[in-house]
């Protein structure tokens, strides 16, 4: 056994602390390099020479490769030994970060693949949580994929601020040097602290991808919780792309300030460890119906003159973070519960949705704010895990 695997796993199995830490920080450094570009592409567009019209692809199809990643890539943890397969995904994450911070202006079509290729191999984390899992004793596995989950959160939460403030002093392209440099040292964790998984499923590629369709008709669990929280990560998206509009049109924020006012959002982290605990014990039931209920009324209170205050706005943010952090995780642990064999294909199709949920937000965000003003945001973005709410006691009463 690798020493420091030894001695970051505690004697009775399972996960210790330590690595528990290791593996969250891995998971937000791994999410980040999604995010890194989206409030910084004013910057990076015209020096590449990008027009405005085009400038908002660099956030897109980072999205569309991370979502093409998660589709075929992350079903491969069911079929290609774990810890492997992460370490060759990071390193090609680290070969694109480096291509897109050593750009020269002019670039800006090369560029665009890079980010596609950025959001396609940065899907690690999402085979990693599931690897977690696994390794996890069933009593402790709410509370160990909650807290990488929190982990996971901060990397969203965190990448946008720490990429503003980077960019607005070194440039933007030390951005994205700065995030290969932290990816290679995320390679080292994961080859030194991770141990080896053969995965006992065996089938062929194809089949792998065939069987996906099998799992999204046989468990209508995978459904119900893919729906909820594709709705809540809409609204999560609507949120942090309108609130910056908001901010700087309404409330003279300048860019550094904006960044400073995302950090606020982090706050709602804490939700992970809480909902991964609440779901060990039976209370995965109340704790969505928490979220769920806390999602809307969160995103309401923008309505009011106190609301959209700054702080008000602030309010928001830790609230909405918060529920929807929560049913991220309580869902997680249920889609993990149908099939321990297909762990990788239940997480590829249940963060899918989330994903195609958060574009759907990110889209509308812009469109709706210039028409509706922040009023337009708070009531679309409510009515998001408001529909969810309804599903979730519709299926409850049935049930």
């Amino acid at each position: 056994m690798n020493p420091s695997l030894a001695a970051a796993q505690p004697a009775h199995g399972g996960l210790s602390r330590t690595l528990v830490t290791l593996l969250a920080f891995c998971c937000g450094a791994i999410v980040a390099n999604i995010y890194y570009a989206q409030p910084i592409v004013g910057l990076i567009a015209p020096d590449l020479g990008l027009s405005h019209e085009h400038a908002s692809l660099i956030v897109s199809l980072t999205q569309l490769g991370y979502a093409l990643g998660l589709l075929l890539l992350v079903p491969l943890a069911d079929l290609v030994e774990n810890r492997r397969l992460m370490i060759v995904t990071a390193m090609l994450a680290c070969a694109a970060l480096l291509l897109a911070g050593t750009s020269r202006s002019g670039q800006g079509p090369l560029f665009l693949g890079y980010a596609l290729l950025i959001g396609f191999s940065s899907v690690a984390v999402q085979m990693l949580i599931p690897l977690a899992a696994h390794l996890a004793p069933e009593q402790q596995r709410g509370r160990v994929v909650g807290n990488i989950m929190g982990g996971l959160l901060l990397g969203i939460l965190l990448a946008r601020p720490l990429s503003s403030l980077v960019a607005d002093h070194f440039g933007w392209r030390t951005v994205f040097i700065g995030a290969a440099v932290l990816m290679l040292a995320i390679i080292l964790l994961l080859a030194q602290t991770l141990p080896r998984r053969v995965p006992e499923h065996k089938a062929s590629y194809a089949g792998l991808m065939a069987s996906m369709v099998a799992l999204l008709r046989r468990y209508p669990v995978l459904r119900q919780r893919s729906l909820y929280q594709a709705l809540m990560f809409a609204a999560f998206s609507l949120y942090w792309t309108a609130v910056p509009l908001a901010l700087a049109a309404e409330h003279g924020l300048s860019q550094s300030q904006i960044a400073l006012f995302a950090l606020v959002g982090a706050v709602g982290a804490i939700a992970a460890p809480m909902a991964g605990r609440l779901a060990d014990v039976g209370h995965a039931r109340a704790g969505s119906l928490l979220a769920l209920v806390l999602a809307p009324a969160a995103l309401l209170i923008g309505l009011t003159t106190p609301g959209y205050s700054v702080v008000g706005l602030g309010l928001t943010g830790v609230l909405l973070d918060f529920a929807v952090q929560m049913n991220m995780v309580i869902g997680q642990r249920e889609v993990y519960a149908l099939d321990p064999a297909s762990r990788g294909r239940l997480n590829a199709l249940y963060m899918t949705s989330i994903f195609l949920g958060g574009a759907l937000g990110s889209a509308v965000a812009s469109v709706v704010f210039a028409q509706y003003d922040w009023q337009g945001v708070a009531l679309v973005g409510a009515a998001l895990p408001g529909l969810a709410l309804v599903i979730f006691l519709a299926v409850s009463r049935r049930a």
